[in-house]
């Protein structure tokens, strides 16, 4: 017999083993293809031009539309005359809060991160327990908490030192940073090879000059991009402010809706450029994630 003709085994003759047999995975998967950073990838994956599409018909589409008295024409004109209020006065005033919050946020989550990795257990288990305590609660909560147990004025001797609603809301907003970067420093220490301890102490090092001189300056590199996705996840936190009367860009923008005349027609234009405004400003924020990603990954 031919030995091309002859049938294979399981598909065209009988099977000479019951044993199963393992398929070929359809797809791949790389290995060295990072798995974290989602809401980045899921901004940043997205094509511009689409989004710009996209934002385009949401700003243009009620222009069909027409109200018997107020038509959206008029509404955008309205937007016109406020844009440079609610980008100065306000977008601007999100963007401080923001950077004011990361800055408290990261500080003191760095702390609490090499609280996590010390030899000593009363302050690793504190240090994961207030972690996972701020990681795990809501954000408005905690900025409900912090805005009425702060008080609203200090007296220093004869002088009353009023503390505005949005050093509360600074506050408020690093609580939760502070913990997710703890996670992140925690995770990037412990992701350095042991090697590198053993080596240090080959040398004579000691821990803390270990840690300062040799773990953290890698760690730095593997940091930055889940960093600046925080940054970015904040900065479109930051609205949750107006709830609690920080006079923000949303604040702002229902306040200036409320001078014309509440009508129905200007919510639209005002709220979707408001939108534009963060898509602006974290889109980018979100490329170059995705950038230090790549160029950060560790090569295995």
């Amino acid at each position: 017999m031919n030995r091309l003709s002859r049938p294979i085994p399981g598909i065209g003759g009988p099977s000479r083993t019951d044993l199963p047999v393992m398929l070929p995975l359809a797809v791949e998967r790389d290995p060295h293809r990072p798995v974290t950073l989602r809401f980045s990838r899921w901004i940043a994956g997205a094509s511009p031009t689409w989004m710009a599409l996209l934002l385009g018909i949401v700003l243009l589409a009620p222009l069909a539309g027409q109200a018997a008295t107020y038509t959206y024409t008029a509404a955008f004109d309205a937007l016109l005359r406020w844009i440079p209020f609610l980008v100065t006065s306000g977008f601007l005033f999100n963007v401080l809060i923001s950077v004011l919050a990361m800055l408290v946020g990261t500080t003191l989550g760095a702390a609490l991160g090499l609280g996590q990795v010390s030899h000593s257990t009363v302050i690793r288990r504190a240090s994961w327990f207030v972690t996972q305590t701020f990681r795990n609660s809501p954000w408005l909560v905690l900025l409900f908490v912090v805005m009425l147990a702060f008080p609203f004025e200090v007296r220093i001797g004869d002088n009353i030192v009023p503390i505005p609603d949005w050093t509360k809301a600074v506050f408020g907003l690093s609580l939760p940073i502070m913990a997710n970067i703890s996670e992140i420093v925690r995770g990037a220490v412990q992701s350095i090879p042991g090697t590198q301890w053993e080596a240090s102490e080959s040398l004579a090092f000691t821990r803390r000059q270990t840690m300062w001189m040799i773990i953290l300056p890698q760690c730095v590199k593997r940091m930055i991009p889940p960093w600046m996705n925080w940054y970015a996840i904040l900065t479109m936190a930051t609205p949750l402010c107006s709830i609690l009367g920080v006079e923000e860009v949303v604040n702002l923008s229902r306040q200036a809706i409320e001078s014309e005349d509440n009508h129905p027609e200007l919510l639209v234009p005002f709220y979707s450029f408001v939108l534009v405004l963060f898509f602006l400003y974290c889109y980018p924020i979100a490329r170059f994630t995705i950038y230090l990603e790549r160029k950060f990954a560790v090569k295995t």
